[in-house]
C-alpha cells in the first residue's frame, strides 16, 4: 500500500507528503475513544493514518510550528527541542505519532477501516 506514495529525496519530502502527514496528525487530533484507526486520502486511496505516519520516518525535514502542537500534545513530558526555536523534525513527530497511534490501537482494538465495513456488512449466516 506504501508503494503508491512518493519517494522522499535524500531525506526531503515532497510539499504533497507533508500535506499528507499534517491531514493524518489533524485525523488524530479528532480520533475518539474506541473509533477505528482514521484514514487518510492520497489520490483517491485511503491510507490508515499509521502508514502516514510510518512512511515519514525517514524525514530529516524541519516540521512547521502550526504542527508540532498536536504531537507535544501526546507527550509526557513537555517537548524541548535541540534549536532555540524548540524545532521539531517530521522523523521525530513521525516516531512519536507511530507510537502513539499504536498504543491507541491496543488501548481500543483493532481499530481500522474493515473494522468499520464489518458493522455495515450483512450477516453471512442463516438463522435456521
Amino acid at each position: 500500500m506504501t508503494n503508491l506514495l512518493p519517494a522522499l529525496h535524500e531525506g526531503h519530502a515532497s510539499i504533497i507528503l507533508q500535506n499528507l502527514f499534517r491531514d493524518a496528525l489533524e485525523a488524530y487530533d479528532d480520533w475518539g475513544e474506541g473509533m477505528p484507526e482514521p484514514v487518510v486520502s492520497f489520490e483517491g486511496k485511503l491510507l490508515p493514518i499509521s502508514i502516514a505516519f510510518d512512511w515519514m520516518k525517514p524525514c530529516t525535514d524541519i516540521m512547521p510550528a502550526n504542527m508540532i502542537g498536536i504531537v507535544t500534545d501526546g507527550l509526557s513530558k513537555p517537548w524541548s527541542g535541540d534549536g532555540p526555536l524548540d524545532e521539531m523534525t517530521f522523523s521525530t513527530a513521525a516516531r512519536v505519532m507511530s507510537v502513539l497511534t499504536k498504543r491507541q490501537l491496543r488501548r481500543y482494538g483493532r481499530g481500522s477501516i474493515e473494522v468499520f465495513a464489518e458493522r455495515f456488512k450483512p450477516s453471512l449466516r442463516v438463522d435456521v
